[in-house]
């Protein structure tokens, strides 16, 4: 069976980190997941990024999500949208949407913002346009995941999320983790039963 791509952008790490759980969610039902992230976007025309950066995930290429069996996409939340990386990444993969390299493929998205009503809904949808565009098969969160009925933080249906604080230093809660680690698991079994 084919990897999970797990692909963020992380300013801070809470969105790394949240890709670290759905990855480990994905791994515990037996897919192997590929960590993956995006250069951020330069102000400098031209600007070019070293291949591997200083910490963290090395940067994703096109033939990752090509690749990939399954795709979970992550990324802060600015002004209720993912961020320009992450957009910026998504414009580019013009090449597999002509060749419908992604369609039929399982995908799921997760989100970071500083406050509680700081647009993460909304950056979940803002999310899922280009990959109902390249014509995958979205998968959220159901409510038969009880973290979601009892969460004081972070975690939505329309996938996982986490409340970072207006410093950004709180850490996921147990709850933010197992939705994490949940639609990582989703991911991964739906990709299987496709494969089957």
């Amino acid at each position: 069976m084919s990897y999970l791509l797990v692909l963020y952008y992380s300013r801070y790490g809470a969105t790394a980190e949240m890709a670290r759980q759905v990855a480990r969610g994905s791994e515990e039902a037996g897919m192997e997941a590929r960590i993956r992230t995006v250069a951020p976007v330069s102000t400098v025309c031209e600007a070019t990024e070293d291949a591997i950066p200083d910490a963290g995930a090395p940067y994703a290429e096109q033939a990752d999500l090509r690749d990939c069996g399954a795709l979970a996409l992550g990324s802060p939340t600015r002004f209720g949208n993912m961020a320009a990386a992450m957009k910026y990444f998504l414009d580019g993969s013009s090449p597999l949407w002509l060749a419908g390299a992604l369609t039929g493929k399982p995908a799921g998205v997760f989100t970071s913002t500083s406050s509680l009503h700081g647009g993460q809904e909304t950056t979940l949808l803002s999310m899922m346009l280009p990959l109902m565009h390249h014509g995958m098969l979205l998968l959220g969160l159901p409510y038969s995941e009880t973290g979601l009925l009892h969460t004081q933080a972070g975690g939505t249906p329309y996938g996982p999320s986490h409340v970072a604080g207006i410093d950004n230093d709180q850490p996921l809660t147990e709850i933010e983790r197992q939705l994490c680690q949940a639609l990582g698991r989703r991911l991964a079994t739906t990709a299987a039963a496709l494969a089957r």
